[in-house]
């Protein structure tokens, strides 16, 4: 069995009493003995048997699972840190393939990519669909192709998370966490886990259709700074496009009708220089954005030498 001394297992919980028990015993028999659960005030006992099964129980100062996520990381001190949900949804057993690529050297921050072994009714359709599209704006927003940017099972070094600006206070942790890898360049590894259906008894926090439109527009929020040219180029050409569509009705109506609407004329004509100011803003925002990574990867290759 491999040791895992240098590793902290950290699982958030809210209300995980009928799975955090077993969760916490697979991870140990794997090797783990630095077992950290960042409880959000459970009420069913969920605290009381982490503690009982030997891990390390904390009291969060408010509720949402980002937020527990960066009050753990404060007290961290392992080299490498190893996320896991506390639902039961995640394999102990598949905590070595994640760790394996950190432990290389090779690679900063891994996903475990739930979709390349998904038992049978593990998620929902509603959550399914909700997922791959997510995935696929991450990738048209952000670039790189993570493949699973919600998964909840994440290995990564205490280095790499301590570059990044994590603000989430709920479930969008994980899809910052995953911008924040593409906007510092951190080399990222895609591992495939199986991924099981919650026990029976054991109820979500997750609520699809509010989570996922956080989620979306946290992706379309962080584009701001790590991809300003579509952040600044989809405001403005919306605005031109509106712009647009007020002064062909504008003309249509002259041209066809007789009728003249000079205030619609104004309005047309300042959305489409507004809009063209917005693009124009993005693409010196992409540049001044390039021009700053390109220097960061600079000063990392000095600090390296």
């Amino acid at each position: 069995m491999a040791d895992w001394d240098d590793v902290c297992v950290l699982i958030p919980t809210l209300d995980e009493a009928e799975t955090i028990g077993d969760v916490i015993d697979g991870f140990r028999a794997q090797g783990f003995e630095n077992v950290l659960i960042v409880d959000g005030n459970s009420t069913d006992g969920t605290r009381e048997i982490a503690a009982e099964r030997g891990a390390r129980v904390i009291v969060q100062s408010t509720t949402g699972k980002g937020q527990a996520v960066r009050e753990a990381l404060d007290r961290i001190e392992s080299p490498y840190v190893l996320m896991v949900d506390g639902d039961g949804t995640y394999r102990p057993e598949d905590a070595s393939a994640m760790l394996e690529p950190l432990v290389s050297g090779e690679y900063e921050h891994v996903i475990g990519n739930r979709f390349a072994d998904m038992a049978t009714g593990a998620m929902s359709r509603v959550n399914h669909a909700g997922n791959r599209l997510i995935n696929w704006a991450f990738g048209l927003i952000h670039g790189p192709q993570f493949r699973d940017i919600l998964s909840g099972y994440r290995a990564f070094t205490r280095e790499s998370i301590e570059r990044m600006t994590l603000d989430a206070t709920g479930f969008g942790i994980e899809t910052e966490m995953a911008v924040e890898c593409a906007k510092h360049d951190v080399p990222t590894a895609v591992v495939p886990i199986r991924y099981e259906p919650r026990p029976d008894g054991s109820e979500t926090n997750l609520r699809p259709m509010r989570d996922g439109s956080l989620i979306i527009v946290t992706l379309y929020q962080l584009a701001r700074t790590n991809n300003p040219l579509f952040y600044f180029g989809s405001v403005g050409l919306s605005t031109m496009m509106i712009g647009a569509f007020i002064a062909a009705y504008v003309g249509f109506s002259w041209f066809v009708r007789g009728v003249s609407h000079e205030v619609f004329a104004l309005v047309a004509g300042v959305a489409i220089l507004l809009g063209f100011q917005i693009v124009m803003f993005g693409l010196l925002s992409d540049l001044i954005v390039t021009l700053h990574r390109e220097q960061m990867r600079r000063i990392d290759e000095e600090r390296e030498r």
